[in-house]
């Protein structure tokens, strides 16, 4: 062992000093059990811990997916997961491979354009997609060989039904909506969305980000939607966040059942087994084995644990807590939309005496994750807040106290905020040049 530690690259500390510098570094990072974290699209909840220790225990983490009809229990979980989902969603059918969201979407239009295509429908080239829209919408649609049409919003925030039926036509294939919306609004239109998709022979495509303020209330598939992805990692319960990990499963109803890729899991007699029955239909696949399952132990967990009713309370509550929120901030700050919300809301820079940016850094020192910024694009210097459900009104007093403190230190003082955040590991960067200049460094050598 000593001539192999001579030859690596280790430096030489006492395991005491390592133990000691390693709890340091992992008191720098922000997580959600340090404090409110309010990033907006994100629904960075708090995940029970329970789910974490089942999705730990060795019967899951130790198993190899080659051989997984010999482990019975990792099957059902995913066979039960894919009920639960569809009864959440009123799909009538999901598929568990995805590994992010973004990955769900592209799967969605790898079974648009298959679907298409076995009609001899040749001319549907068109993604449509709303202006207010998460920019993995128009990139999963050139990925997979589509053309993109923005859609406006209105004054409202909802999609511009006008703009909509000029554009959609007999060469649009999808329509691909987030509902809630990125403003964090119900789109007052979504019936007569429906019905112009439908008369247009379009497939509506539903971007499940923010379905955490419909869980258990809202069933996709009743409304008139043809497909739905879900983030499984922010919805139900796995702490996420620099890349992930993620799952994005994506439902859909039964005639696009047979392109989901496979294979999917399959009960017969009490016993579960792998189902390759739709392999000639099917896109292919799109994933090893069935992604992130750990993801999936944690959602299944998750929602048995709560039921039906238990999700739909969760949602009402991210409801409230974003209505209660916005109530308070917008005392101050400037409301675009002047709407009751569903799970979030947006600012916006008017008013404000300082940039988004400086007012996010000066949040840190105050002790808050800041909200996400500049995002979406339609609404000039937006401020993004989503509370979620897990927090007290405690925290979110103190959280708009806060806000408002800054607002008028941004009027009265704005020089302050150069020089924040004080208090941070990391002080201010050259986000410019952070972006432009991506030098990846080996601290080691400097």
């Amino acid at each position: 062992m000593g001539k192999i530690r001579e030859r690596l690259n280790i430096m030489k500390v006492p395991e005491r000093e390592l133990v000691k510098e390693l709890y340091r570094l992992s008191k720098v990072n922000w997580g959600v059990d340090d404090g409110f974290y309010p990033l907006g699209s994100c629904t960075m909840k708090y995940n029970p811990r329970i789910n974490e220790r089942l999705a730990s225990l060795p019967e899951f983490s130790w198993s190899h997916p080659i051989f997984w009809e010999l482990y019975q229990g990792s099957l059902q979980i995913i066979y039960e997961l894919e009920i639960l989902l569809c009864k959440l969603t009123g799909m009538d059918a999901f598929c568990l491979h995805p590994a992010a969201g973004a990955h769900g979407e592209l799967l969605s239009l790898m079974i648009a354009k298959r679907y298409f295509l076995d009609k001899k429908d040749y001319g549907r080239t068109y993604v449509l997609v709303p202006d207010s829209a998460h920019g993995t919408n128009p990139a999963s649609a050139s990925l997979c060989g589509f053309k993109v049409k923005e859609v406006k919003s209105d004054q409202r925030g909802n999609v511009d039904l006008k703009d909509l039926e000029s554009k959609i036509g007999q060469d649009s294939a999808v329509f691909m909506l987030t509902y809630p919306n990125t403003l964090g609004l119900a789109d007052e239109g979504i019936k007569d969305i429906v019905n112009i998709c439908k008369d247009k022979g379009v497939l509506l495509y539903l971007d499940g980000a923010n379905f955490n303020a419909i869980a258990g209330i809202v069933k996709p598939g009743d409304i008139g939607f043809d497909f739905v992805h879900l983030n499984l990692h922010k919805t139900f319960s796995t702490p996420h966040g620099g890349g992930g990990p993620a799952a994005g499963p994506l439902g859909v109803k039964e005639h696009l059942k047979k392109y989901l890729p496979y294979p999917s899991v399959g009960e017969k007699d009490g016993k579960y087994y792998l189902d390759y029955s739709n392999a000639e239909s099917s896109v292919g696949k799109i994933e090893s084995f069935f992604g992130n399952f750990p993801v999936l132990v944690r959602a299944w967990a998750y929602i048995k644990a709560l039921g039906e009713e238990g999700i739909r309370r969760n949602s009402q509550i991210a409801v409230l807590n974003a209505n209660y929120l916005q109530k308070k901030l917008s005392q101050k700050y400037n409301l675009p939309y002047n709407r009751i919300c569903k799970h979030e809301f947006v600012l916006s820079e008017k008013g404000l005496g300082v940039r988004v940016e400086d007012l996010a850094k000066a949040l840190q020192d105050e002790g808050f994750h800041p909200p996400t910024i500049y995002f979406p694009l339609i609404v000039k210097g937006a401020i993004m807040i989503e509370p979620t459900e897990t927090e007290t009104k405690q925290t979110l007093d103190n959280f708009a106290e806060a806000m408002n403190r800054l607002f008028d230190l941004s009027i009265t003082q704005p020089d302050y905020f150069s020089g924040s955040p004080r208090k941070q590991y990391v002080r201010r960067v050259d986000l410019v040049k952070a972006n432009r200049e991506i030098i990846p460094t080996d601290r080691r050598k400097s």
